[in-house]
């Protein structure tokens, strides 16, 4: 597998060979396109704010096109499959096209989008914001220096431009993000899995017994005679991961927050931000959205970047701090009231944070029209059968896995990324795993997870960079 990096995001299914097909499969059934998603249709509208993509505009259409096929007719099931793959982010889609590529009968669930967190809703749509953020502040930073950078501001007529304001234009920032996310869709897409020999069936995948998965087609319910049953050899789980709410703040489930999964589709500036949390999304999106000119405020449970080194997390502080962003260390949120709720799309809603801080003595309170979530992950893996499937797991961290990214309860049964209980999450680790999962399943491999050099970085401004390992016990 070539792993290539576009653009800050390392996408693990970009194969250089990705049109070829494989004998194998040439002659089973493949499933059917059926329509496309149209702007102007009320229950596509509908669905696609249901699956948090929307605008439901030229661009997200595209993208949803090729990821969330609409009326998309199942294929028929093979009689076995050497590989299923249950999700269809970056494990799920290097899982099954790499075992399809090196002959095995292959086939991927997808229960939303293909292409997962990282095409949709993480790396390639936040580097799309960041690129933004990163030019705005380069732009102010040319008008303000004086010819420092032997750059000269000058109207159409030659002279020169004193106190030039840089304006920010957010709904174009949004659109060259969905433009961008569209483009690069089809990478991740059904057609191009079904071009390297794998089926895609879209629904919910459920294990039934350790060695068959029902897949719940969308509008139907486990059980379901209509329902196709997969029978495999090897199984992988690579259902990812969801945003983690805080259970012990009153109010919060019930007030219209904003996490990665739905922050992408902001089309009005919020006047202010606040991020719960203070690790590589929160301080990448407070950076982005300051520059754009939110008042931003990130609270902390202890210093900023926690789990990463002391002394390069004051110096990303300061530079946050210089650049508008307020921190306040030690939060402790007590409750958010909901004021107002958006009535339209393009409305933001109002919230008040009645918390406590270190740089405050007293409880106080802070409004906002975005509360950005960013306070870690939490793995799928409920409502998936793994009981039935005789696969351990925990119910927030992960399936329980060995060395091998094997379950340590069904030998036939893999597991990568989000959804592993103690492994980096990271889209690029994802990948990784893929490839472990699919050398030691289906071509008696032993590689390991331990094995694995993991490298990670945080795009703020300056970048933060780590290497660290995998330990799964």
């Amino acid at each position: 597998m070539l792993l290539l990096p576009i653009k800050g995001y390392l996408c693990a299914t970009a194969l250089v060979d990705s049109h070829r097909t494989s004998p194998r499969l040439q002659m089973s059934s493949s499933g059917g396109v059926g329509t496309g998603w149209t702007a102007s249709n009320a229950e596509d509208v509908s669905l696609a704010r249901k699956l948090s993509i929307w605008p439901l505009d030229e661009l997200n259409v595209k993208l949803l096109d090729e990821v969330r096929h609409r009326n998309y007719e199942n294929p028929d099931p093979l009689d076995v499959y050497d590989l299923v793959a249950i999700g269809s982010g970056a494990g799920g889609l290097v899982s099954s096209r790499q075992a399809a590529r090196r002959g095995g009968k292959s086939c991927m669930i997808s229960s939303e989008l293909a292409g997962g967190d990282c095409l949709n809703a993480g790396c390639v749509p936040s580097k799309a914001l960041l690129r933004c953020a990163k030019m705005i502040r380069e732009t102010r930073k040319a008008a303000a220096s004086q010819n420092e950078f032997g750059i000269g501001l000058t109207a159409s007529n030659g002279d020169p431009l004193d106190g030039v304001e840089v304006g920010v234009d957010f709904g174009q920032v949004m659109r060259r993000m969905r433009s961008l996310r569209a483009q690069i869709a089809p990478v991740d897409g059904h057609d191009r899995g079904d071009s390297v020999g794998v089926q895609t069936f879209q629904g919910r995948g459920v294990f039934t017994s350790p060695t068959t998965i029902e897949v719940v087609e969308h509008g139907r319910e486990l059980g379901d005679e209509e329902n196709p049953t997969i029978r495999f050899r090897k199984a992988v789980i690579a259902t990812g991961g969801r945003p983690t709410v805080p259970g012990d703040v009153s109010g919060l489930r019930d007030a219209p927050f904003t996490t990665n999964l739905n922050l992408f589709n902001l089309q009005q500036l919020p006047r202010r931000m606040v991020v719960l949390g203070a690790g590589v999304v929160a301080l990448e999106m407070a950076q982005a959205f300051a520059a754009f000119g939110s008042e931003v405020t990130v609270l902390a449970r202890s210093r900023p970047l926690s789990s990463g080194d002391e002394e390069a997390s004051e110096v990303i502080r300061a530079t946050l701090e210089k650049e508008g962003v307020r921190f306040l260390t030690g939060a402790s949120v007590r409750e958010v009231r909901t004021i107002r709720r958006p009535s339209s799309e393009s409305e933001l809603p109002l919230m008040s944070l009645s918390l406590s801080c270190n740089e405050h003595g007293a409880e106080f309170e802070l409004d906002c029209e975005c509360l950005l979530l960013a306070t870690g992950r939490t793995a799928n893996v409920e409502g998936m059968g793994l009981e039935e499937g005789g696969v351990d797991f925990h119910p927030t961290r992960g399936v329980l896995v060995n060395d091998l990214a094997q379950s340590r309860s069904n030998p036939n049964v893999y597991a990568v990324g989000d959804c592993v209980a103690n492994v980096p999450r990271l889209t690029h680790v994802s990948g990784e795993m893929a490839k472990v999962a699919v050398q030691n399943s289906l071509f008696g491999g032993s590689w390991k997870l331990s094995s694995l050099v993991i490298p990670a970085v945080m795009y703020t401004e300056p970048e933060y960079g780590s290497v660290t390992t995998i330990s799964v016990d």
